[in-house]
């Protein structure tokens, strides 16, 4: 008797008819499940990396806020709402606060507007626009760092291409990094970037359907007219990203460490007065005088605000934006 003869004995009950089942009565899994399944296990290395790298680095300076650990000492104390006291009753923070509303204000519209006039000029059907686009975008792919050494060399008081060239023509070199020029410098630098509203600027163009530009140009309209009463309407959702993220930006920027004349994270105390924004008095708080606590309650004060202008701009601004799709309608 061969071994596939020998009967099999002894095995009764569920197990045995385990056995006996077939690959068609097993269970088998829902599509929606497989999807389900399918879409967190693509999610999730971002939601782990959000988890790790946002949510618990924003809880964690929650809780420094209301203690006084400096970084180092051991030695701190819990203070409840003594740092969110004495933040709104800290003069500094509200003039940095100011200046950074007003540089917010400055900024963005110029940004915008800059991006928006280049765009306009590499949409026309003109020879090489694909490498006039080119020039005009790498400017934004230069990190923040780069650009803030950049700056910081071409307007140098001792040794500036911007002196040198005022000095050509007679006129005295001026400190650029000092007050009261940083704050255009720091302009400057910000609109070096507009690559990256043009790109934006550009692609909200190349959507907006040319039978309306001929319908206005049949019906007498000029160039102004057309562009004010049909091109902003249909780009008005791409104008109000570009105002949203450009607020979020500015009220976040690090640039005027980058061209302070220390050049370094302890020298942000001796920056010139027009440029000690809102960060820059974070970062005073934290690497120059040590105080953990209080800074990160200045920058828990910094998120709600931000959370309060981003939902006033979309408040103030929902009777204005164009969406060719309702954003409310159901899908």
């Amino acid at each position: 008797m061969t071994v596939d003869q020998i009967p099999v004995t002894g095995r009764t009950g569920p197990a045995a008819r385990a056995d006996r089942t077939t690959p068609a009565q097993r269970p088998r899994i829902s599509m929606t499940a497989r999807r389900h399944r399918a879409f967190y296990l693509f999610t999730a290395p971002w939601i782990i990396g959000f988890l790790l790298l946002t949510i618990v680095p924003m809880a964690y300076a929650l809780w420094l806020s209301f203690t006084t650990y400096d970084g180092i000492s051991p030695h701190w104390s819990y203070v409840g709402l003594g740092n969110y006291t004495e933040l709104f009753s800290d003069p500094q923070t509200w003039h940095s606060l100011g200046r950074t509303g007003l540089f917010a204000l400055t900024s963005v519209p110029l940004s915008i507007i800059a991006g928006l006039g280049l765009a306009v000029l590499v949409n026309r059907p003109v020879k090489a626009r694909g490498l006039f686009r080119t020039l005009l975008y790498l400017p934004a792919v230069v990190p923040p760092v780069g650009v803030g050494l950049t700056f910081k060399a071409l307007f140098d008081q001792n040794s500036g291409a911007a002196n040198g060239v005022i000095t050509l023509f007679g006129f005295d070199a001026l400190g650029w990094l000092a007050d009261p020029y940083a704050r255009y410098v720091l302009l400057m630098s910000v609109l070096w970037a507009a690559g990256n509203v043009m790109i934006i600027s550009l692609a909200g163009l190349q959507d907006v359907p040319r039978e309306l530009h001929e319908a206005a140009r049949i019906d007498g309209a000029g160039a102004w007219r057309t562009f004010r009463s049909i091109t902003v309407p249909l780009l008005s959702p791409v104008l109000l990203f570009q105002t949203v993220t450009g607020v979020i930006a500015s009220v976040q920027t690090i640039m005027p460490l980058l061209l302070s004349p220390d050049g370094t994270t302890a020298g942000v105390t001796a920056l010139p007065q027009s440029n000690y924004l809102y960060m820059m008095h974070v970062f005073s708080q934290y690497f120059a005088l040590g105080r953990y606590g209080y800074a990160s309650a200045l920058l828990w004060v910094l998120f709600v605000l931000i959370l309060i202008v981003t939902g006033l701009i979309f408040r103030f601004t929902s009777g204005v934006v164009f969406y060719n799709v309702d954003p409310e309608a159901k899908k």
